[in-house]
């Protein structure tokens, strides 16, 4: 009981430091403005009538004072960046005959890999503890046995994904082909030619004077990579529409081989993908979802572990695939802190960052071993999307940020539910906590991808209106059985 009593008083003394610090000025400016307001009353009309006529103002200097203010005025609103609203997105939702059930994929394993039954052992320990569900989807071409990932198959892929989210974006935001002014395209390992923005132009007819880009090889934090362009684009194109289409194509990256490091990609990567309207026109200001607040990007390619842990290689019989290398949760936490580092002072409270100083100088002049203090960001934020890589990537995520169960669940459900879907599992988090009816006006959203280079991006987002729940998308069809527990091991 004294240890409860005291934890209370504790947090109670934390919640005040925190109010005291983070509303500073507005603590220092009452008793002021009281003071002042006390003051004028107690004196009489006339006491403050000649207070004002002993003022003497030119009309030369209030003439100079209007024309500074208004200067300063244009001046500041001109060079203002241009705000970027998340108009709206879709997520594509595979259809059920390309499901991948557990039984369904260790006997495919089992028939694929036969003469080399430990990889196969090696795949289900992997699946028992990745904290994937039943409902996972793989494309078609992946159902063969052996496996036939041909170019055609890989392109029907494409178009499954892509058309299929982007008449999705049609649909729930009422836009035309024709008023697409920006178009982005992310997928890092099938890159074609003509490429997957070509191929989106060529389906819908688009503008010949549109803005395309096609992005490939920059790993699962590519999505926020993209949003990052289109930003910079929306500051030099006024009134202008971006489209952002994020996705991976799975068929033409099956591993055949028996090397663990690359056998790993299989059992985690699954369908998947996104279209995002963004929008910097002032009329979408009441329709739009979210606001882009920040974005700050990683890139840790310098150093020669973070670039090979993550590689697209053959092994020594000739096949291809993506070999993860046993460093990269290391080199992943090197790379969030070099992230946090440079968007903490970005979003945290005065609070919050006033403790961070002061450890930072305590270790530097006092003592190095004292525990650096880790900022608090659910102050910062409500809702987390952190990138559903793996079991142990949000497990790392969770404990390194000190964040509860509850903040990482639309990161767990989406695993659980879709897999490792690369650069679009950001927004099927996004859309869960929607589909949950959890997002609020002002409700601050952080997104934190990695990705192959080695590369840690993240964006904040904030809510401009409270978001219904929505009837259709992603997760209409099953997000009332969640959040569902996951055990730690699923036995097979």
């Amino acid at each position: 009981m004294s240890d409860f009593s005291s934890s209370v008083k504790l947090k109670y003394v934390k919640l005040g430091y925190q109010y005291l610090i983070n509303n500073f000025l507005t603590v220092l400016l009452i008793p002021i403005i009281a003071v002042i307001v006390i003051e004028l009353l107690r004196m009489g009309p006339e006491e403050i009538l000649s207070i004002l006529n002993s003022l003497h103002f030119e009309f030369l200097h209030i003439l100079c004072s209007s024309f500074l203010i208004i200067f300063v005025s244009t001046v500041y609103f001109m060079s203002k960046p241009r705000t970027v609203y998340l108009v709206d997105y879709s997520c594509y939702k595979p259809p059920v005959t390309c499901r991948v059930p557990f039984s369904s994929f260790m006997e495919h394993s089992r028939l694929i890999l036969k003469d080399n039954p430990k990889s196969v052992e090696f795949q289900m320990r992997i699946l028992e503890r990745s904290g994937l569900g039943e409902e996972t989807c793989l494309p078609p071409a992946i159902h063969y046995i052996p496996p036939t990932p041909t170019m055609e198959s890989a392109r029907n892929e494409a178009q499954m994904v892509i058309f299929t989210a982007m008449e999705d974006l049609f649909k729930n935001t009422g836009l035309k082909p024709k008023d697409i002014d920006i178009l982005i395209v992310n997928c890092s390992l099938f890159s074609p030619t003509p490429s997957l923005s070509a191929m989106i132009i060529n389906k819908y007819k688009l503008r010949s004077n549109i803005k395309s880009y096609n992005l490939s090889g920059m790993g699962c934090s590519a999505s926020l990579i993209s949003v990052d362009v289109a930003r910079d684009l929306l500051q030099v194109h006024p009134n202008s529409n971006a489209v952002i289409i994020s996705t991976e194509i799975i068929t033409p990256n099956y591993y055949k081989g028996n090397e663990r490091a690359m056998l790993l990609p299989n059992c985690l990567f699954r369908m998947g993908g996104a279209a995002i309207l963004l929008s910097n026109r002032r009329s979408d200001r009441w329709r739009a979802k979210y606001k882009l607040c920040h974005l700050v990007r990683t890139h840790r390619g310098a150093d020669d572990k973070s670039y090979y842990c993550v590689m697209e290689q053959e092994d020594k019989n000739g096949n291809v695939g993506i070999n993860l290398s046993k460093d990269l949760m290391t080199i992943a936490g090197e790379a969030l802190k070099s992230n946090i580092t440079t968007i903490g002072p970005l979003v945290l409270p005065a609070s919050e960052q006033l403790l961070f100083l002061s450890s930072l100088i305590g270790r530097k002049i006092f003592n190095p071993k004292w525990k650096p203090y880790i900022p608090d960001f659910k102050q910062a934020f409500e809702h987390f999307c952190i990138h559903a890589g793996g079991r142990a990537v949000i497990d790392e995520l969770q404990k390194n940020l000190q964040l509860s169960g509850e903040h990482v669940e639309a990161s767990r459900m989406t695993l659980h539910r879709f897999g490792n879907t690369s650069s679009s599992s950001l927004w099927y988090e996004l859309s869960y906590i929607e589909a949950q009816g959890r997002m609020k006006k002002s409700d601050r959203v952080w997104q934190i991808a990695f990705g192959s280079g080695f590369k840690c991006n993240s964006a904040v987002w904030k809510c401009n209106r409270t978001i219904k729940t929505p009837t259709d998308g992603a997760w209409s069809d099953c997000i009332e059985r969640y959040p569902v527990f996951i055990p730690e091991v699923v036995k097979l």
